[in-house]
């Protein structure tokens, strides 16, 4: 007979043994969804109330957003269709030889435009989110002069003659290459072309020793050159372009024109009309601009705050209104389906 003393011994072991075994998670209030929780009981007034704080804090937003917005002044002005000869037919030959594209443009200031005054170029119908596009560059070789060789990636702009093209890749052998320069009063008028780039591109994406090399040297060109004596990190032009843009117009910064524009003004510009938008139907805008506190102009903003604040000023005043005509007591059991009567409630 076995003694009751092994008995237990051999069964604790068995239980132990199982416990080791199972694959039951450790305890824990979180695991098992027993945490405590606070359900709001949504009554009228809360609803209401609720409206009514978003209301108060978003038609304020909504309001300062817009002003700050149309005080923004901003000229736009498109001149790719306008700097074409009235009689040249065949507009992608034209921009392909080596005719002058010089172009005269004037644009009048309606309203003082404080400095700084920030030159964009603006571009419509031009897909730089298209993924081949967006894939054709090669990081490494942006960054390190030690790469120069890394080529993958950027076909078919990554070698000419059997040298590699630096940068490569189809962004930058696209880069825009038109040319502004401006003046009034017969007075040239500076743009200052230095920090329209980001700080963190400068610094960590383009190399401080890395230089273009047999750039633009192809059968095809595609925009602007290269000097090839200035290194990457300070070609602020093609750092601002190599940044691509989401949607197909969108605008990049050219430089700063660090002096006020007064009302009546007439700003002349002469620029050089280079880069072939002809050829997929876009467009080129030239764009000077102030900014406000909140950035350029866009009233989207403001416009999607005001709707939101007078939608929920509607909701609340409608539940207001109903709260006061057909009240109801909360909690009340005759409006439990079980409870009502044939005449309902």
């Amino acid at each position: 007979m076995a003694s009751p003393t092994l008995e237990a011994a051999g069964s604790n072991d068995a239980s132990t043994a199982t416990r080791k075994q199972t694959k039951r998670p450790k305890y824990s209030k979180f695991t098992q969804q027993e945490l405590p929780a606070c359900k709001p009981i949504l009554t009228p007034r809360a609803v209401i109330s609720s409206f009514l704080i978003v209301t108060i804090v978003f038609i304020p937003i909504g309001v300062a957003s817009l002003q700050a917005s149309r005080d923004v002044v901003e000229i736009v002005d498109r001149y790719d269709s306008q700097c074409i000869p009235a009689n040249v037919t065949d507009k992608v030959a034209y921009i392909q030889s080596t005719a002058d594209k010089t172009c005269n443009r004037e644009l009048h200031v309606e309203k003082r435009m404080k400095s700084p005054i920030y030159v964009y170029y603006q571009l419509d119908n031009f897909y730089q989110n298209h993924r081949r596009y967006v894939k054709s560059r090669n990081d490494e070789q942006l960054r390190d002069a030690g790469k120069a060789n890394s080529t993958s990636g950027c076909d078919p702009e990554h070698k000419v003659n059997d040298m590699p093209i630096v940068p490569c890749g189809l962004i930058a052998w696209s880069m825009f290459n038109d040319t502004y320069s401006f003046s009034r009063d017969k007075s040239n008028l500076t743009v200052n072309k230095k920090g329209i780039s980001w700080k963190s591109d400068r610094e960590h994406k383009f190399g401080k020793d890395v230089f273009p090399k047999n750039f633009q040297n192809g059968s095809i060109i595609g925009g602007a050159h290269l000097d090839e004596n200035i290194p990457l990190s300070e070609q602020e032009d093609l750092i601002v372009w190599m940044r691509t843009a989401a949607l197909p117009t969108f605008r990049k910064l050219y430089g700063k024109i660090e002096v006020d524009m007064e009302k009546g003004d007439v700003i002349h510009v002469t620029l050089k009309n280079h880069y072939n938008t002809y050829s997929f139907n876009g467009e080129k805008k030239l764009v000077l601009s102030t900014a406000s506190w909140l950035g350029g102009k866009n009233d989207f903003l403001g416009i999607a705050y005001l709707t939101v604040g007078g939608l929920s000023f509607f909701l609340a005043m409608a539940f207001t209104i109903l709260y006061f005509v057909n009240p109801r007591q909360l909690g009340d059991p005759s409006y439990l389906s079980w409870n009502r009567n044939d005449g309902g409630h």
